[in-house]
């Protein structure tokens, strides 16, 4: 039976193929040259890239749809293999910038949104994901691909550093091994070199896993879905803090190895009448003391089906301000996309629609 190329390390191609520098001519036919057939790997005698043929595939993954903001974020759907769709969005934080006689004097920086299960089983009540449940876990390859369809697409050079953010469809520590493993994929050498420290999970507070990770070291950057500040409150909009209260979501980050240039990510979705109160920035404050972190204030996108709505900017602004005035280091993300079907889900399930 065919495994995906995709899911291997160069450390696991390197028992598979002899002698062992194969595998690093492999990696570099798949992350530099991004060639999408075997037969492309020119300089590898004919009966191994027969073997690869006979026993992997290479590109899975296909762009059924694509959407494209004025700000020039754009916005993936992609088909996987068994006819199931997951999203993916490339950021642009930075454009182009030129010197006066017109030659490049920065190129443009991209963070790169990836998904790593079909659906979500955490179900929090804001999300547009939750709306079609959980279906499965994605597969290394899976995560993996997404980056590299991207960079094909955008022609973006291998020697560009993009940053990943975990933060697309579900919940990355559900998905702990492949997530992990696709963290040492984009991060090998020969590969696309792309730092762990320029790689983010984004995870609602599964403090075992969040300890399990911590042993793993893979020096990657935490963010914590936190919204809220109590767990009455919490469990309404996250029904996972049943299981991971906020208590235990304080200590397992209290132990996780962070890197001495790097704060914990606590990311706060501002939902009005609902948590953008100053009581709340206050409770925030307390709950954060002793953490090397930085919140980071997101704006709900406003969707479909949605009971809850989109703050108003002073009332974020003062959320800011007041946390700023305690010593927390707190940004508002700038909203990305708003005129792309923005909330993580949307796409997908307007596919399903469409082909009902």
């Amino acid at each position: 039976m065919k495994d995906y190329i995709l899911n291997y390390t160069k450390d696991e191609l390197e028992e598979l193929v002899k002698p062992k520098f194969r595998a690093k001519q492999i990696y570099n036919w798949l992350y530099h040259k991004k060639v999408t057939n075997f037969k492309d790997m020119k300089n590898l005698p004919k009966d191994l890239i027969a073997s690869l043929e006979d026993n992997f595939f290479l590109h899975t993954l296909k762009i059924v749809s694509k959407q494209v903001s004025s700000d020039g974020s754009i916005k993936y759907l992609f088909e996987l293999q068994d006819g199931h769709t997951v999203e993916a969005v490339l950021l642009l934080m930075r454009d182009t910038q030129y010197n006066d006689d017109g030659s490049i004097k920065h190129l443009p920086r991209y963070t790169v949104c990836v998904s790593s299960q079909v659906g979500c089983k955490v179900g929090c009540a804001f999300c547009y994901t939750a709306k079609g449940g959980f279906i499965r876990n994605l597969n290394t390859s899976e995560i993996v691909e997404q980056i590299l369809q991207i960079y094909i697409d955008n022609n973006i050079e291998s020697n560009r550093r993009i940053n990943i953010v975990y933060m697309g469809m579900g919940e990355p520590l559900d998905n702990l091994e492949n997530f992990a493993k696709a963290v040492k994929v984009f991060s090998d050498l020969d590969g696309l070199s792309i730092s762990p420290q320029r790689q983010t999970v984004s995870t609602s507070g599964l403090s075992s896993k969040i300890e399990k990770l911590a042993k793993m070291d893979l020096g990657i950057n935490l963010a914590i879905s936190l919204h809220a500040v109590d767990d009455e409150l919490r469990q309404k909009l996250m029904p996972i803090n049943k299981a991971y209260n906020i208590a235990s979501i304080m200590d397992a980050v209290r132990n996780f190895p962070v890197n001495l240039r790097k704060k914990v990510m606590f990311e706060y979705l501002v939902i009005k009448d609902v948590n953008d109160d100053l009581a709340s920035a206050k409770k925030l404050v307390k709950l954060l003391n002793g953490i090397k972190s930085k919140v980071n204030l997101i704006y709900f996108n406003d969707h479909e089906g949605s009971e809850f709505k989109r703050p108003s900017q002073e009332r974020v602004k003062a959320f800011q301000e007041y946390l700023l005035s305690k010593g927390v280091l707190c940004t508002i993300r700038e909203s990305k996309g708003l005129d792309i079907s923005a909330a993580c889900g949307q796409l997908r399930e307007q596919n399903l629609k469409d082909n009902k």
